[in-house]
């Protein structure tokens, strides 16, 4: 697994349904030096835990924009994919009203450079390549700040959700580092330190 905190993000262009329409040549560069980013991998559309996690950031958006920072998520599902799932309503295993970026990254390119891309290439007995394991994202988390630097990276399995409270403690976490100096110990929270914040 590779730690990418403290390093620049990795960049790419990409199709992504941005509130049920495509953008062609979508890319994170344009957040540089405005906003943050808390940038997402799921592992497929029309799943079960994905949508709890997709809705759940959709739900508390507004949270992430009152800090500055872009929501975006990704998947190695087409742009296809995610606009059918959109269209879908959330009471018949739909996202519909999920308003941030979500990208299509089909050549699983996008995965394997953030290095949340489950499986690999092997050789078989008759020295044929063949894919081990499921081609599909991890549960990757990437905050990254204005200047495109990874500060915080959190990869689970797929089995396993995350906590947008977390992903929001972290976000607050560095804001206050980066506008105070002061690091935050553990189970910091802004809330305890409002006066400062």
């Amino acid at each position: 697994m590779a730690v990418l905190v403290g390093k620049r993000a990795p960049s790419f262009k990409a199709t992504a349904v941005i509130d049920g329409t495509f953008e062609e040549d979508f890319s994170l560069d344009r957040y540089l030096g405005r906003k943050h980013v808390l940038f997402y991998f799921y592992p497929t559309d029309f799943s079960l835990i994905c949508p709890t996690e997709i809705l759940a950031f959709q739900d508390r958006l507004p949270e992430f924009e009152r800090r500055g920072v872009a929501v975006v998520g990704c998947s190695t599902d087409s742009q296809y994919a995610h606009l059918a799932w959109q269209l879908k309503s959330r009471d018949t295993g739909g996202i519909a009203g999920v308003k941030y970026p979500l990208v299509a990254d089909a050549t699983k390119t996008i995965a394997a450079n953030y290095d949340v891309l489950g499986g690999h290439y092997d050789y078989n007995a008759q020295g044929e390549m063949t894919y081990t394991g499921s081609p599909m994202a991890y549960r990757g988390l990437f905050l990254i700040d204005k200047d495109g630097i990874v500060r915080h990276q959190l990869v689970n399995d797929r089995p396993l959700g995350r906590s947008i409270n977390e992903a929001l403690r972290m976000v607050d976490a560095l804001q206050h580092y980066e506008k105070n100096g002061e690091a935050c110990p553990v189970d910091w929270r802004a809330e305890d330190h409002s006066s400062n914040f």
